[in-house]
C-alpha cells in the first residue's frame, strides 16, 4: 500500500515546486516508508508525489511515479490490483512487453490499450490513483468501488490539490483550512463526515466507484465507472437459482478464488481473526490454499464483555493457523487516544478505532499484509439492527401517523431531560421505514441542537442513494449502509489504523465480483428465518464446528462510558469546559453540559459524548499544529 499526493497549477510551477511536493508527501510517509518519488512538468504545472510500501515487485522497476511505455500517461497509485496477472496476459497477447512485475506497470499498459474508463472497469482491487495525460493535459483521479482507499481533492488558491490524507493537502501553502460547519453537523449525526464532504470548505472526498477528470479551466467532471445500483439491478435481472448447497458452493468458489488472488504478495502475509463469521470464512479459505499455517492475529481485553480473543483462539486452533494474540489493558488502550486526531485527520468517532489500531500494530510486528473480513455485514446482511429496524417499523406503522407523531413529541421533554426514551421518541415520529433507519443510525437526530450556525446537508445526497425498487426492507438498509456507513466509517477506520503502522489490509468480501454475486442470491440465502449471513455461515460450517462461531455478535468496542466516568474524566472535562466550548463556538455549551452530566451519572449518551470529545481533541490538535502559511 502507498500514499499519493500532488497538485496542479495550470499557469506553471514555481521554482520551489519540488520542495512543496516533498512537503506534501512527508506527512504521509507512514503509508509508504520504503521509497519515495516525485515527477514534475514545470510548464504544464503538474506535480505528482508518491510514498511506497513495497508489496509486489520489490525491485526499482516498481518505483513511482511511473510512466507508460509511450510516455503519454504518468501515474501515482495507492492500492493493489488483484487480477493484474490476468490483465497482463491479455495485454501481452496484444503485443505489450513489461520490464518488471508490478501491477502499476500493468495499469499503465491497460490505459494505453483500452483507455482510462474501460481499463478501470476491468480492474479488480482496492485503489486510488492520479493519472496525468500529457497528450490532453488533463488530470484523472479514480477510487475503488467500495472506497477501501481514500482520496481527497479540491481547488484552493489557484491550485488543484489531491492526496491520500488531508494532512498532505494541508502541507501545501495554497490550502485554506477553513472548517465547514455544515460538515460538522453531518459528523454530529453520523460519527463521521460522509463523502463527498470533508471537514474543510472546498475540499471533497472522491466518491467510491467514480472517475474524476480535471481540466485547466477549473472544471471537474465526475463519472461513475461502477455503481452498486447497477449491480443490484443486474442481480434482479439474473438471479442465481439452485439448491441451497449449490448456492453456497457458488459463493464459496468465488470467494476462494478472490482470496487466492489477494494472497499474492512478495512480503509476509497474514490475517486479522476475530473468530466471527466473516474473518473465520476468510481465514478458512486462506488456510485451504496455503502450504503452511496462516499467520493470524487478534487482540484481547480483560473485560469479559468486550473480549472475543478466546473465540478467535479456538477457531485458529481448529484451522491450524499460527496464531498470535495480545491481551491489552485498559490503560494501554487509552494510550492510543492522543494519536487519534493525527491518525484520522478529520473528526471521527467510532470508538472501535482504538482496538482496530491495536490489532494492526500487533500484526505489523510479523507481517506487511493482512486479510480481513470487512464487508461481510453489509454485503450478506449481518447487522442485528437490520431485523430490529424492520420489526420496529412493522409495529410502529400499524399506528396512525398523527397519533404516533403526537406520542413521540410528548416524550421529547423526558428524553431531553434524562437521555432516556430518546430513541423511542425519534422513531415514533418517522413517516417512512428509511426515515426510521436513519434515526437508528444517528448519533444526534437533530444536529442543529448541538452544532452552532450549521445547516445539515441532506443525507440522501447522491443519485446512487435512491434505493432501487423491488428490495425488501433489510436489503434497502444493506444498500444504504454499503453507500454510507461502510466506506465512510468501517473502511476509514481500517485504512487509517492500519496505515498508521504501515500495514496493508485487504478485504476479499469487498471484491466487486463477490458483491455482485451476493446480490444475485435470493434474499433467503443471505438472511433466513432470523439467521444473518446465512450463506457465509454455511461456508464456515464446512470448515469449523458450529459451536465455535455461533454466538451473539459483540462488535469491536471499548467501554467509553466507564472511561469518561473514571480515568478519562479530567481529560473529558477539560475538552468540554463551558468557557472553552463557548469561545471556540462550534457546539452549544448547554447541550454539551447536559450530555456530560447524564454520562457522568451513568445514564445514556456515552457515544454522543465520545463524538464531542473526538471533535474537541481534533480541534485542539489542529490549533497546536497550525503554522503561518508560506508566501
Amino acid at each position: 500500500m502507498c500514499g499519493i499526493a500532488g497538485y496542479w497549477t495550470p499557469g506553471g510551477l514555481r521554482p520551489d515546486a519540488e520542495a512543496r511536493l516533498v512537503a506534501m508527501t512527508a506527512p504521509i510517509a507512514h503509508r509508504g516508508p520504503d521509497d519515495s518519488g516525485t515527477w514534475l512538468d514545470p510548464e504544464a504545472g503538474i506535480a505528482l508525489g508518491h510514498r511506497r510500501l513495497s508489496i509486489l515487485d520489490l525491485s526499482p522497476e516498481g518505483h513511482q511515479p511511473m510512466r507508460s511505455v509511450s510516455g503519454r500517461y504518468v501515474m501515482v497509485f495507492n492500492g493493489e490490483i488483484y487480477n493484474f496477472a490476468a490483465l497482463r496476459q491479455e495485454l501481452e497477447a496484444k503485443g505489450f512487453r513489461f520490464r518488471g512485475h508490478s501491477d502499476t506497470e500493468v495499469m499503465l499498459a491497460a490505459f494505453e490499450a483500452w483507455g482510462l474508463l474501460d481499463a478501470t472497469r476491468r480492474m479488480a482491487g482496492q485503489f486510488a490513483f492520479a493519472v496525468w495525460d500529457r497528450e490532453t493535459r488533463t488530470l484523472h483521479l479514480a477510487r475503488d468501488r467500495f472506497g477501501e482507499k481514500p482520496l481527497y481533492c479540491g481547488w484552493s488558491g489557484g491550485a488543484f490539490l489531491f492526496g491520500s490524507e488531508l494532512k498532505a493537502l494541508r502541507a501545501h501553502p495554497a490550502m485554506r483550512s477553513e472548517i465547514d460547519r455544515d460538515a460538522v453537523a453531518l459528523y454530529a449525526r453520523h460519527n463521521y463526515i460522509p463523502a463527498p464532504f470533508t471537514i474543510y470548505k472546498g475540499m471533497t472526498k472522491l466518491l467510491p466507484g467514480h472517475l474524476a477528470t480535471v481540466r485547466g479551466d477549473g472544471q471537474v467532471s465526475l463519472a461513475p465507472y461502477w455503481s452498486l445500483a447497477d449491480a443490484v439491478a443486474a442481480g434482479q435481472r439474473d438471479p442465481l437459482s439452485g439448491s441451497d448447497d449449490e448456492l453456497v458452493t457458488a459463493v464459496e468458489s468465488r470467494l476462494r478464488e478472490t482470496i487466492g488472488e489477494e494472497m499474492v504478495a512478495d512480503v509476509p502475509l497474514g490475517a486479522l481473526l476475530s473468530g466471527g463469521i466473516d474473518s473465520t470464512a476468510v481465514v478458512a479459505l486462506m488456510q485451504q490454499q496455503s502450504g503452511r499455517p496462516v499467520l493470524t492475529f487478534t487482540i484481547g481485553f480483560h473485560e469479559s464483555g468486550f473480549n472475543e480473543a478466546e473465540h478467535a483462539k479456538a477457531v485458529a486452533a481448529h484451522l491450524g493457523t499460527q496464531h498470535t494474540e495480545l491481551y491489552v489493558t485498559p490503560a494501554e488502550a487509552r494510550e492510543v487516544i492522543p494519536r487519534l486526531p493525527a491518525m484520522y485527520d478529520e473528526p471521527f468517532a467510532d470508538s472501535s478505532q482504538i482496538p482496530t489500531f491495536l490489532v494492526s500494530e500487533l500484526a505489523r510486528r510479523h507481517v506487511t499484509v493482512a486479510l480481513s473480513g470487512d464487508g461481510g455485514d453489509e454485503i450478506f446482511g449481518g447487522y442485528a439492527r437490520y431485523a430490529e429496524a424492520r420489526n420496529a417499523w412493522e409495529r410502529i406503522s400499524r399506528l396512525p401517523v398523527g397519533l404516533r407523531t403526537v406520542a413521540g413529541a410528548a416524550l421529547e421533554p423526558v428524553a431531553e431531560r434524562t437521555g432516556r426514551l430518546r430513541l423511542t421518541s425519534r422513531l415514533l415520529q418517522q413517516e417512512t421505514a428509511l426515515g426510521l433507519y436513519e434515526q437508528l443510525m444517528s448519533q444526534w437526530s437533530e444536529p442543529a441542537r448541538l452544532v452552532r450556525g450549521a445547516t445539515e446537508p441532506s443525507w440522501r445526497r447522491l443519485p446512487e442513494a435512491v434505493v432501487p425498487g423491488g428490495l425488501s426492507l433489510i436489503e434497502q438498509f444493506m444498500y444504504l449502509d454499503s453507500l454510507n456507513y461502510l466506506p465512510d466509517d468501517v473502511l476509514v477506520k481500517v485504512d487509517r489504523a492500519s496505515m498508521a503502522v504501515s500495514l496493508e489490509t485487504r478485504a476479499p468480501i469487498l471484491d466487486h465480483r463477490v458483491a455482485e454475486l451476493a446480490w444475485r442470491l435470493p434474499f433467503e440465502a443471505r438472511v433466513r428465518g432470523g439467521v444473518t449471513k446465512w450463506a457465509l455461515r454455511q461456508i464456515v460450517y464446512r470448515h469449523v464446528p458450529r459451536e465455535l462461531v455461533d454466538r451473539p455478535k459483540r462488535g469491536f468496542s471499548v467501554p467509553v462510558g466507564n472511561w469518561v466516568r473514571g480515568p478519562l474524566r479530567d481529560w473529558a472535562r477539560s475538552l468540554t469546559d463551558r468557557r472553552r466550548i463557548e469561545q471556540e463556538g462550534y457546539f452549544s455549551a448547554a447541550a454539551v453540559r447536559r450530555l456530560q452530566s447524564r454520562v457522568e451519572r451513568g445514564d445514556s449518551g456515552a457515544s454522543q459524548l465520545w463524538l464531542v470529545l473526538m471533535f474537541q481533541a481534533w480541534l485542539e490538535a489542529q490549533q497546536a499544529s497550525r503554522q503561518p502559511a508560506a508566501a
